[in-house]
């Protein structure tokens, strides 16, 4: 408590760990989850039990200005609790250029957004939207246009099924 108000809604705080992520979230509020890409930014949103990740838009990116300001409207239109970012590992799970660009992105979004924000690996999750895009049958110029939403929600799901075990105890 600070000030007699829960933590998680008096500064924006970043966090690498999922449970401290959890920990900040109000209850019952849904959450978002970015693909942050060089030209595109993939929005997927959760149902206020989180439960589960639906891909709502993509967002062409410009500059971050412009970018944050896009997302501050879908967020604040949504009344988004938290915001999980996909943090592109590489496959040995070291961090490389993009994901210091993932970090550098939160750092500068949360001193504009005042809710928590946390990371969630995202290696693979482009090619689980794509698997799952190609055996739906969409068209190639119909995966283009959703494959970084889609892909938005694979990470947003992967964080919600994380925090359904930390709030059970697992």
């Amino acid at each position: 408590m600070v000030h007699g108000l829960p933590v998680w809604c008096c500064k924006a705080l970043i966090y690498d760990d999922i449970s401290e992520f959890a920990a900040a979230l109000p209850p019952m509020r849904a959450i978002a989850g970015l693909d942050l890409g060089t030209k595109t930014i993939g929005v997927a949103v959760s149902d206020g039990m989180r439960s589960v990740g639906t891909p709502l838009e993509t967002v062409k990116r410009r500059k971050f200005g412009l970018d944050a300001e896009a997302l501050l409207v879908i967020l604040s239109k949504r009344d988004i609790a938290g915001l999980v970012l996909g943090l592109p590992r590489n496959m040995d799970g070291s961090e490389g250029p993009r994901c210091q660009s993932t970090r550098a992105f939160a750092r500068n979004f949360a001193a504009l957004w005042d809710r928590p924000i946390g990371f969630w690996d995202e290696r693979l999750s482009t090619v689980a939207a794509e698997r799952a895009l190609l055996e739906a049958d969409t068209t190639r110029k119909r995966r283009a246009e959703v494959i970084d939403h889609v892909a938005a929600s694979y990470i947003l799901q992967g964080a919600l099924d994380r925090l359904r075990h930390i709030e059970a105890g697992a």
